[in-house]
């Protein structure tokens, strides 16, 4: 029989309005080890074995909860919501109601606003094998309609898989968009850049957007273009090509929703380390990182252009406006689900 994965909690502080947060630790029968804490649910370590079991961080974040309340905080390790990504124009019309909304990316709203998900402290606690966070998002907060109930459990397993599964409900039609912004560097965080990952993606679509990352609503296939990474392409041999040097922000249309399948795979042969996304989601947001900007992160590193990979399983940007996307809405009685995983083994 297997050891059990171990999962304690302790203190992390305070917020500047005096609420404690708390900080799980939940470590396999591999060494490996992932800390959480109540704010923002955010996924603050992620330490794995490399191929000669060296163990090493390797997501983005940092080392206080002061530093994860900045306001130029880049959503490290965070969950997003009421809605991920973006909305055009910060509106949307729901049920013949026009719904206006914060402008926090341009003219538009992104991650569900000034306040969204990631800056509420979550009612947290150990269930089991799991760390389990509640949050209640009441009626009109960042002027979205419904008072909405999300339960999101972190799971550890001892085949080295962090799954999270989400729950919500809601007593008012709402748009939900849910996803985690983990930012991974395989060679560790404080890595220089991810030049010699090699990503696949599973993907023959994505949804085409303007500069400011909006989709007009067209589908295309990714056959011809700089966004097709259907076989493995080494990420420096080709970000500084795509949309002018930006890299990789764009959703890709990876399957069916509520069908659970493989989304993403990223090596660092180097190291020998992968990392394997599996989602429900029908979509992947995939971030290279281009808008980080000497952000100072754990224990001193500094995080620039190039420096991690974000792969957020969800719905796509701006569905909430395309009735072609999969649908965002859900009303009094349905349940808002899903299910995503990231796998981490080596490679000799």
């Amino acid at each position: 029989m297997s050891a059990e994965v171990k999962i304690s909690s302790e203190n992390f502080g305070k917020t500047n309005d005096g609420q404690e947060i708390k900080l799980f630790t939940m470590t396999n029968q591999n060494k490996m080890t992932v800390t959480v804490i109540s704010y923002g649910a955010i996924v603050k370590d992620i330490l794995v074995p490399d191929r000669d079991g060296n163990i090493i961080d390797v997501n983005l974040g940092f080392d206080n909860i002061e530093a994860y309340e900045q306001r130029n905080d880049p959503y490290c390790g965070a969950v997003c919501g009421r809605v991920t990504n973006r909305i055009a124009g910060a509106k949307f019309t729901l049920d013949g109601k026009e719904y206006s909304l914060a402008q926090n990316d341009g003219k538009n709203h992104l991650h569900g606003g000034v306040k969204g998900f990631n800056k509420v402290v979550w009612n947290s606690s150990i269930k089991g094998s799991k760390v389990e966070l509640t949050y209640t998002s009441p009626d009109g907060e960042e002027n979205y309609p419904g008072e909405v109930s999300v339960k999101l459990t972190y799971e550890l397993t001892n085949d080295n898989s962090l799954v999270l599964d989400y729950t919500a409900t809601t007593n008012k039609a709402t748009p939900i968009n849910l996803t985690n912004h983990c930012y991974f560097n395989l060679n560790g965080q404080g890595s220089p850049n991810i030049d010699d990952h090699i990503l696949t993606i599973n993907a023959d679509t994505y949804t085409v957007q303007d500069k400011a990352f909006i989709p007009s609503g067209e589908i295309a296939k990714v056959e011809g273009t700089l966004y097709d990474f259907r076989k493995p392409v080494r990420l420096g041999d080709r970000l500084s090509s795509i949309d002018d040097g930006i890299g990789l922000t764009i959703n890709y249309c990876v399957g069916d929703s509520g069908k659970m399948k493989k989304c993403a795979r990223v090596e660092h042969p180097p190291s020998g380390r992968v990392l394997e996304v599996s989602s429900t989601e029908p979509g992947l947001q995939s971030y290279t990182s281009y808008f980080l900007d000497n952000v100072k992160g754990k224990g001193g590193a500094i995080y620039k252009q190039f420096s991690a990979i974000c792969l957020e399983s969800q719905h796509y940007a701006d569905s909430v406006n395309h009735d072609n996307f999969p649908n965002v809405i859900i009303r009094p009685g349905e349940i808002y689900r899903q299910t995503s995983v990231y796998k981490f083994c080596t490679v000799v």
